[in-house]
């Protein structure tokens, strides 16, 4: 049976999840995943992970941290490819990421190759 929207939104919210905490030892708290034609959108809440933390408090700290986020990210996106793959058959073509360091909150959108509300549009 084929899995509803909101089904595959809850999945990929929990595999982002244990995504990060695989790769850093850490991750969000929460992960909410919006699926809007042709995007994949994940809000991921809860903290910085402790580095980061530390970091921004020091002279050129913010400006670091979004360095770092932003090679790690260049580094996983075949890997977090994989995990959309996983629950919906579509390739990832564009990624996009930005985060807040006061928050810890980081907002991640996936462009993929097809439209997804056809996909779910009998489901």
């Amino acid at each position: 049976m084929k899995k509803t929207k909101g089904q595959i939104e809850d999945a990929l919210g929990k595999a982002f999840i244990q995504f990060y905490v695989q790769k850093l030892g850490t991750g969000p708290k929460n992960a909410r995943v919006y699926i809007l034609e042709d995007m994949i959108i994940a809000r991921l809440t809860g903290r910085l992970h402790p580095l980061e933390d530390f970091l921004i408090h020091e002279k050129k700290g913010i400006e670091l941290v979004k360095h770092i986020r932003k090679a790690f990210q260049e580094a996983t996106i075949k890997d977090l490819n994989k995990v959309i793959k996983k629950h919906i058959e579509c390739e990832v073509i564009s990624f996009h990421s930005d985060s807040s360091t006061k928050t810890g909150e980081r907002f991640e959108i996936f462009i993929v190759d097809r439209n997804l509300s056809e996909y779910f549009k009998n489901s």
